[in-house]
């Protein structure tokens, strides 16, 4: 190819790289290439091309070919450029650097403005490698390029400030060089400015200074530069706090840093660096408390100046706030940036700074904190100092090897080091080898004289060092003032110096001030702080004590101070500020829970408070916490007895007196409370128990004399318990006193009720004569009177009753004079003025009034006026008195008494209303007798029965019981008041209390026996008799009666009634026939007639009977009679006799009057007609009319199951009611036997009722039924059964209660013979067939012709037959039969003869067995017996079709059967037995389906029917495949809890 053809090959390439056509280029380089290799143009249009199709290796060989071939050429240059900027890799940036440093040299003198981009891309790619010094060099050409042509200061200026730019981020790894050129840059670019001043160049001033200020070696360049700053910004004050920052750095405070200081704050008072340089100053100075203020402020302002909290920790160093700067040294360390040079130097100094306070700190935590402090310091180990220090932080630490170790090699490589001999002492110190601290510390003075606290060791080593020094502590003294003076900021100094003033000198003013200036500069040292406290309280200064604590309690936080909290907390305990003590002392306890001591006094302040149960818990906390504290027991104790928890605080006070045998405390409480408690009892009318009680305080208060004799209030308590008998009977006190009480040497001595009260004066004289208070001498009085007041009551001599009085009367003079303004006294002068054998009543008027006039609210006062006003028959003025006293105290129960005497006395109808009034308000003798005067009274007046006044007096106000109870609490308290006596034997009779009565009655007898009223004794004899006749004691009866002449008509019937009793008919006769002859009006004859035709009856002459029960009937017939001639025809089953009798008595007997008996009456006529349903109605129609009459819906709910079996639930239903409307009716409430009912089913409701009755031999025989009934329900369940092997003892039971019980025989024998049949059935139900066949014959010996019991041995027997599984005889099933036929009336014998056939597959028999009691049953009018025969008569038949014999007559007997069922009642059971015969008939069809969903489904079905249902219905939805139908059915399942049907889901789910 010619150069031609090159050429043109050459200009193709060209124009087809214009046309983008890189390949046709490449194909023509190629070509020159193969013509002239060396071409240059042909490498670069390669390269170019290559590199546009992006294949850079071979461009960049194309283009390093073209340099090789032309180096100073610049299209390969700039190819390449181009090339490696394009380019994303990262090592093609150094080859760039040298291409844009080679194109700089070909353009340099060149084209300039390209000369200049590549100058930009070159800085640009140096400083994206950050080579900031080939920026700054490659920028400084450029510059210096621009300066050659001539470029104007404003180009320049933005050149260096875009220089700035670029080697501003390079302050953190800059070597010295682009510093300097940084700096250079700073100063070109603030000399260059256009406008100075202004905002810019002042900005740009600031930013060249803090480049200067990060430039430790630059110092005088900085201080120029803020000169200039400031010279032209005088009001700029970043350069002064710049600089003033900078002389904090460099510690060296001149005087020319001190001004800069200055001058700053007169510019900005906050400027933080002014504010630190004025607290380095305050340092400097001594000003330890202005520098730590200021240089806290200034470090928080400017908080990345290490130096300014390293200043601020040393400042809080000199007044030992040592805590505090720890934290500041730590706020130091965070602020020191990268620890070199002048960063390292800080370092180093906050470190060993941060060590020695944490020594100061001095504990093993803060010793190794400081350890590890002194290992962070660079070259530590050089510094003796620092070793020092170490040695001191292993003494801390406990770690006295090291720092032994240490001291020995300070002192011989340091002997001159002050700091050695100081760790030797400290260690000396330690180990309490005070001798050699003493050399120590002395040697270590001699060396640095101004270190305080080596004269304060030193003092303290004199202050514990020998015994000499100890009494003369002036060496410690001398050592304690020197440093005092050398730091007067060391509080423990201040606090030693309190000591020995307090405790050497003397000088408790001095010391206080030591002690208060210690508290000042430590307001953590409680010693100093407490004693300062004390000592302030001990001079009487309580606002300087109270000052302080507040100052305390104020800064403190939760849980700390506790010192301050508690002093604060006594303090406003003394001053009875209870409540402001209650919260300091739990403040205190915040910070100490577990001080028993402040658990203590924190109890005193509630008790103080009245918080009386919070008193408690704090006393019982105190003594848990430390149980040597006695007194906290003790006070816990007397906590209970103020709270009137008496048993507690005994056992409270016996635990103290079983450490403790003499602590008179607790003996005195043991004392009060057992007071106490015999008070309580004898307001109760408890007054055997109030003696007991009386005994044991006696004991105890007498066991606290022995300890303490002089103590006046044990004899003044001594004589209230003495006194405390005078209202027991004399007979009931026999009380023992220690001898020692009474002088004598005996253990004890018992004394009668006079000798106690002797006693009681006694004890008041001893008091007496210890200390002679008004209070005593009233006592004393009052226990004079006492005495007279019981002589009087057993007769005594009436001289020693006035001399008595007297005494009294002198005594209670003697308080008034003493305290003539206390109401009591006063008082107590009234009553015994106003006794009968003083009769002084004007003197008593004059003291009530005088006690009125003393305390307005005087309700006893005015009672007592009352009183002697009622006494003296001024009724109007009593009247008056009383009516104040209840305004005063409406609850006051002697005022009421007295209105109620006094409307007695008037004859007022309230007055009954007012005794009752009296009984609800408390006991009292007198108004419990005239209430029960009343109700007597009352009741004995026969014609009022149907009033209000009765209906509302007796009835509504349940009367009885009310005058029964108070009239037994006060014959308990007046043994020898026959009146009371009779009037309660009057009320026990009414209550049925037969015993009660009797001995009531026989006391009544034994008062009158002796006396001159003989009449009365007669008629308490002829009571008594009645009593014991009604106990059935006919023979005492008789000898009681007999005892008196019998001419009055009662006795007379009463001893009549005995010999019936008894059984002496012709005594009976006699004496009734005498009675008659006396009997003055008709209605008592006709009593008597009806009386005698009952002992003809009892003598079977019935015809007689009849006759004298019809001339009862033809003139005035009685209604007594009547009944009489009722029962007999009902006795007689003479049905006619019965319903005429019936007919007569309901025309007589009209209203409410004896309903029970004759709606009883009737519904056994109705019962004797046949007329079931008769009965029921008659008892409903009465119950209609009467519904609050508890006896008629027993009456109900006995007689349902009896007339309407089908009506059980009715019947459970009525026996609720009555039990709800009288708790001793209805002894059967509602029950079911069903499991989900376990609350409410006759065990539980038969046990109730045997608790309100438990004589009662039915209720008894009940259970029986229930527990078989329960265990029955049981076996259904499959569970096992809870109430077995108690048959025997059940029919043991109910034998010996009809044995006690006067019941009739032929019901005794029913019931017996019922129970026996239970026992028996139950026994073999259970299986335990040999105890029930024993059981029969045993039955059948006493009574061989007893047709059940001969059964029952029978199926006993053939049970155990059956159990062989082998068949019956002929002969056996013969005997059965005949056995059946003897009990053939018997519904359930036919049926279990059937069961018998059905298993010996006998199932004719079976079938006609079932139907015979089935017939029965219809004849005995038997709802449940039809019900049973019909449903097992089902069954009988569904058995066989389930077993699929083809006979048509059995399925038909099973839906007849169930239709005739229910019939007769909705039975769930026959139900599902007709939905079994459809499933049997045909289990696929949709009807078996239904029928079965009716059982499931259908609510209040009982579970073990449910059940079976389910099981049949499960396997019909599985044959049809229902899935839906059988999750429902499944979840009912799981609902119920049926496992059986879930383990048949899981069967036929697992094979479907």
């Amino acid at each position: 190819m010619s150069n031609k053809e090159v050429k043109a090959a050459l200009k193709s390439a060209r124009d087809a790289i214009r046309n983008k056509e890189y390949k046709e280029a490449l194909k023509h380089c190629k070509a020159v290439l193969k013509q002239e290799k060396n071409n240059y143009n042909a490498w670069v249009f390669i390269g170019l091309s290559a590199a546009e199709l992006e294949q850079p290796d071979q461009a960049r060989g194309a283009y390093k070919k073209a340099i090789e071939l032309e180096p100073n050429q610049l299209l390969a240059w700039q190819g390449l450029a181009s090339l490696y900027e394009k380019s994303n890799q990262t090592d093609v940036k150094g080859d760039l650097a040298d291409v844009y440093q080679k194109l700089l040299e070909l353009y340099e003198s060149g084209d300039k403005q390209k000369w200049c981009d590549v100058c930009n891309k070159l800085v640009e790619l140096y400083r994206q490698e950050n080579k900031y010094l080939e920026v700054a060099e490659t920028w400084q050409k450029l510059i210096q390029r621009k300066q050659e042509e001539g470029a104007e200061k404003a180009e320049l200026h933005q050149l260096w400030k875009k220089l700035i730019q670029l080697l501003k981020d390079s302050t953190q790894n800059q070597d010295n060089k682009t510093e300097q050129s940084l700096l250079t840059a700073f100063e070109h670019a603030v000399n260059s400015a256009d406008t100075i001043p202004g905002e810019d160049h002042q900005n740009l001033y600031k930013d060249f200074i803090q480049c200067l200020s990060k430039s430790p070696h630059e110092t005088a360049r900085l201080e120029k530069a803020c000169n200039d700053m400031m010279a032209l910004y005088p009001t700029a004050t970043y350069p002064l706090e710049v600089l003033c920052l900078h002389f904090v750095q460099s510690g060296t405070l001149s005087e020319e840093a001190l001004q800069y200081f200055s001058r700053l704050l007169e510019m900005d008072a906050s400027s933080g660096p002014g504010i630190i340089g004025c607290g380095i100053k305050c340092l400097q100075e001594k000003k330890y408390k202005e520098a730590v203020k200021s240089l806290t402020e200034g470090s928080q302002k400017t908080s990345q100046c290490p130096a300014a909290w390293h200043y601020l920790a040393e400042a809080q160093m000199k007044i030992h706030k040592h805590r505090a700067a720890v934290l500041s040294c730590n706020r130091g360390l965070e602020a020191i940036g990268s620890p070199e040079g002048p960063g390292l130097r800080w370092k180093n100094l906050i470190l060993q700074l941060k060590a020695e306070a944490l020594i100061k700190i001095a504990d093993a935590d803060a010793a190794e904190e400081a350890i590890k402090a002194l290992e962070q310091i660079v070259d530590a180990g050089s510094d003796p100092v620092v070793l020092a220090i170490r040695g001191q932080a292993y003494l801390n630490k406990g770690l006295m090897d090291q720092a032994s170790k240490i001291s020995q090699e300070l002192l011989l490589s340091h002997p001159d080091l002050a700091e050695s001999h100081a760790l030797e002492g400290f260690i000396h110190y330690s180990q309490k080898n005070y001798e050699h601290a003493e050399r120590s510390f002395l040697n270590a003075i001699e060396r640095k004289a101004e270190t305080a606290e080596y004269h304060q060791y030193l003092g303290l080593t004199y202050w514990f060092m020998s015994d000499e020094t100890k009494k003369d502590k002036g060496k410690a003294l001398t050592q304690f003032l020197k440093a005092a003076k050398l730091d007067s900021y060391l509080g423990k100094v201040f606090c030693y110096l309190g000591n020995y003033y307090r405790d050497v000198a003397g000088d408790k003013s001095r010391a206080r001030g030591c002690y208060k200036k210690a508290f000042e500069l430590d307001g953590t040292d409680e010693e100093s702080g407490t004693a300062a406290v004390d000592l302030s309280m001990e001079l009487g200064d309580m606002d300087t004590a109270l000052s302080i604590l507040n100052e305390v309690t104020e800064k403190a936080s939760t849980g700390t101070a506790k010192w301050a909290w508690l002093h604060r907390g006594l303090y406003y305990l003394r001053t009875g500020q209870a409540s402001q003590a209650v919260a300091d002392l739990q403040a205190a306890l915040r910070a100490d829970p577990k001080d028993s001591n402040c658990w203590e006094s924190l109890g005193e302040a509630y008790l103080s408070r009245g918080s009386y149960s919070t008193a408690l818990k704090s006393f019982r906390k105190a003594s848990e916490l430390n149980p040597e504290l006695v007194y906290s027991i003790y006070r816990a104790a007397a906590v209970e007895q103020i709270l009137g928890k008496y048993e507690n605080a005994i056992a409270t006070y016996r635990q103290i007196l079983k450490t403790t045998e003499d602590y008179v405390p607790a003996l005195k409480g043991l004392g009060e409370c057992y007071l106490m408690l015999a008070r309580s009892a004898l307001d109760n009318f408890f007054d055997r128990k109030a003696v007991d009680y009386i005994e044991q305080a006696l004991e105890f208060f007498t066991r606290a004399t022995k300890h303490r004799p002089d103590v006046s209030c044990l004899w003044k308590l001594l004589g209230d318990a003495c006194t405390s008998v005078h209202v027991i009977s004399p007979n009931k006190v026999n009380v023992q006193v220690l001898g020692s009480l009474l002088g004598k040497n005996e253990d004890k001595q018992m004394l009668k009720k006079i000798d106690l009260l002797r006693l009681g004066g006694r004890c008041y004289g001893r008091a007496l004569k210890l200390m002679p208070l008004p209070s005593i001498w009233c006592d004393l009085g009052i226990s004079y009177y006492r005495q007279a007041e019981h002589l009087t009551a057993v007769g005594t001599d009436m001289n020693e009753i006035s001399e008595l009085l007297e005494k009294s009367l002198q005594c209670i003079k003697k308080a008034v004079r003493l305290d003539s303004k206390n109401h009591l006294y006063w008082n107590a002068l009234g009553v015994v003025a106003s006794c009968s054998a003083i009769g002084n009543y004007a003197l008593a008027q004059h003291s009530f009034i005088k006690s009125v006039q003393a305390e307005q609210i005087n309700v006893v006062a005015w009672t007592n006026l009352g009183v002697l006003y009622l006494a003296t028959g001024n009724i109007e003025q009593a009247h008056e008195a009383f009516k104040i006293a209840q305004s005063l105290e409406p609850t006051y129960l002697l005022c009421w008494i007295g209105q109620a005497l006094i409307a007695e006395t008037v004859g007022s109808y309230d007055t009954m209303d007012l005794f009752r009034h009296t009984t609800e308000l408390s006991m009292h003798t007198e108004g419990a007798k005239g209430y029960a005067h009343w109700v007597c009274s009352t009741l004995q007046d026969k014609s009022n029965r149907n009033t209000e006044l009765y209906l509302y007096n007796i009835v509504q106000m349940n009367a009885i019981p009310a005058a029964q109870v108070v009239l037994s609490k006060y014959t308990e308290r007046n043994p020898d008041d026959a009146s009371a006596f009779t009037m309660l034997g009057y009320l026990n009779e009414y209550l049925h209390l037969k015993r009660q009565a009797a001995d009531a009655y026989e006391r009544a007898a034994s008062l009158l026996k002796n006396s001159e009223d003989t009449e009365k004794y007669h008629t308490a004899m002829q009571n008594y008799g009645r009593s014991l006749c009604a106990l059935g004691e006919c023979d005492k009866a008789i000898e009681v009666y007999t005892s008196t002449p019998l001419t009055e008509f009662d006795g007379i019937v009463g001893v009549a009634l005995a010999y019936f009793k008894k059984g002496l008919f012709k005594e009976s006769i006699s004496a009734y026939e005498k009675a008659l002859s006396v009997a003055e009006s008709e209605q008592d004859k006709a009593h008597i007639l009806t009386a005698l035709a009952i002992i003809e009856y009892k003598q079977n002459k019935v015809d007689a009977a009849k006759t004298l029960l019809f001339k009862c009937s033809l003139k005035e017939p009685s209604m007594e009679s009547l009944k009489a001639l009722c029962t007999l025809g009902l006795v007689t089953q003479d049905a006619t006799l019965a319903t005429a009798a019936l007919k007569e008595l309901l025309k007589h007997e009209k209203g409410l009057d004896g309903i029970y008996e004759r709606c009883l009456i009737a519904s056994a006529v109705y019962a004797l007609q046949g007329r079931n349903v008769g009965v029921q109605r008659e008892i409903s129609k009465a119950i209609h009319s009467n519904p609050d009459n508890p006896a008629l819906w027993s009456l109900l709910s006995r007689l349902v199951p009896l007339c309407a079996s089908q009506k059980a639930k009715g019947g459970a239903v009525a026996g609720n009611v009555a039990h709800v409307l009288d708790v001793n009716h209805g002894k059967l409430a509602a029950g079911c036997h069903m499991l989900e009912d376990e609350k409410n089913n006759p065990l539980k409701n038969i046990q109730k009722a045997i608790h309100l009755c438990p004589d009662n031999p039915a209720a008894w025989a009940v259970l029986m039924a229930a527990c078989h009934a329960e265990n029955t329900v049981v076996c259904l369940n499959n569970t096992q059964p809870k109430h077995t092997g108690l048959e025997m003892t059940l029919v043991s039971t109910v034998s010996a209660k009809t044995r006690d019980n006067n019941l009739p025989s032929n019901y005794i024998q029913t019931l017996e013979d019922w129970c026996l049949c239970q026992a028996i059935t139950s026994l073999e139900e259970a299986d335990k067939l040999s105890e029930a066949e024993a059981l029969c014959k045993k039955g059948l010996k006493s009574c061989p012709d007893h047709p059940a019991l001969f059964l029952l041995l029978r199926q006993v027997q053939c049970k155990q037959l059956l159990q062989s599984h082998k068949e019956l005889p002929d002969a056996i099933l013969e005997e059965l039969h005949k056995t059946v036929m003897t009990s053939s009336t018997s519904v359930a014998a036919w049926q279990w003869l059937a069961k018998v056939y059905q298993s010996q597959r006998m199932m004719v028999g079976a079938e006609m067995c079932y139907r015979r009691s089935l017939q029965l049953a219809s004849q005995q009018g038997s709802w449940s017996g039809k019900l049973s025969s019909l449903l097992r008569l089902a069954m009988l038949a569904l058995e066989i079709c389930m077993a699929n014999v083809p006979n048509e007559h059995w399925p038909s007997l099973v839906q007849e059967a169930t239709t005739e069922a229910l019939k007769l009642s909705s039975c769930p059971l026959a139900t599902l037995l007709q939905a079994l015969l459809q499933y049997n008939r045909k289990m696929g069809a949709r009807e078996t389906r239904r029928m079965l969903e009716r059982v499931v489904y259908q609510p209040g079905n009982p579970e073990t029917i449910v059940s079976v249902a389910r099981w049949y219905l499960l396997q019909h939805l599985y044959a049809k495949d229902d899935y839906e139908l059988i999750d429902v059915l499944i979840e009912n399942a799981k609902a119920n809890g049926d496992v059986r049907v879930l383990e048949l889901n899981e069967k036929l789910s697992s094979s479907a």
